[in-house]
């Protein structure tokens, strides 16, 4: 008798967990809402990133360490399985993520619930937004905010989409002895005649790693890995020695450019 009642509850156990665990995602409605975790892992080729103590190389075999990661996403997008579109509104659509706050690497919209197949987004800080007046420019996006993180350029009036700083022993000596590399890299076209435009827009396809089963009660987290060793690493090969500072050049083309290739799904928890 013993025996049959450890069956039956194991039983009734096995039961609920594949209730739970394949219950059905609600049809798409975009009045039903629930939250959508993305969480932004930033590593360092097949390494995770290590602010100030790690070591890692790029393709022209010079050694770096980094001491400060800070990119802008933004204007997300999700796409269901059956093809419904859903564009977070933009006001709830601007995030700073930081490697030096943990928090902020896991990004978190409201999305009708839904099955998502894709997640689309942007790097950077658009051009409509990033001309708005300041009181439409709020939260990651204020202005003193942004200085204070060293994320807006006030002699140039623009955000830094992506900022990267670290020392390496390719770069030259500064006048405080470090032998410092950095790249802000940011230009969203120009206001009132054309300048560079380094906005990228991403889109990742979620169906290999598992897609985002979204709804109430449970939050779906999308698992993205951003190795910056694309940064380098791409269809232009960057030296630190060669290309110690780059900011508002056009050198700073390339790099975007590089960087295009920096987002893959790793997994989704459901």
């Amino acid at each position: 008798m013993k025996h049959l009642l450890i069956f039956a509850a194991l039983a009734a156990g096995t039961l609920m967990s594949c209730s739970k665990k394949d219950d059905p995602t609600p049809t798409f409605n975009i009045n039903q809402k629930a939250t959508l975790s993305i969480q932004f892992d930033n590593i360092v080729g097949d390494r995770n990133l290590q602010l100030n103590t790690a070591t890692y190389a790029n393709a022209s075999g010079e050694s770096f360490s980094v001491t400060l990661l800070q990119y802008f996403i933004s204007n997300i997008k999700v796409k269901t399985v059956n093809g419904d579109e859903y564009s977070v509104p933009q006001d709830s659509s601007y995030f700073l993520i930081s490697e030096a706050n943990a928090s902020s690497q896991f990004v978190k919209v409201r999305v009708p619930e839904a099955e998502y197949a894709s997640i689309s987004f942007v790097l950077g800080v658009d051009s409509l937004r990033s001309t708005m007046g300041i009181e439409r420019r709020t939260g990651a996006l204020d202005p003193a905010g942004t200085m204070e993180t060293g994320m807006y350029w006030g002699w140039n009036s623009g955000y830094i989409f992506f900022r990267m700083e670290g020392i390496s022993a390719a770069a030259p000596v500064g006048p405080d002895g470090l032998r410092k590399f950095r790249y802000h890299i940011g230009g969203f076209g120009g206001y009132s005649a054309p300048t560079i435009n380094n906005i990228k827009t991403f889109t990742v396809d979620l169906r290999a790693g598992g897609t985002a089963k979204v709804r109430q009660g449970r939050e779906a987290n999308v698992h993205l890995m951003a190795d910056i060793l694309k940064v380098f690493n791409g269809s232009t090969s960057v030296s630190i020695a060669n290309n110690p500072t780059v900011m508002f050049s056009d050198f700073s083309r390339l790099i975007s450019a590089n960087y295009t290739q920096m987002f893959r799904h790793d997994h989704t928890e459901n």
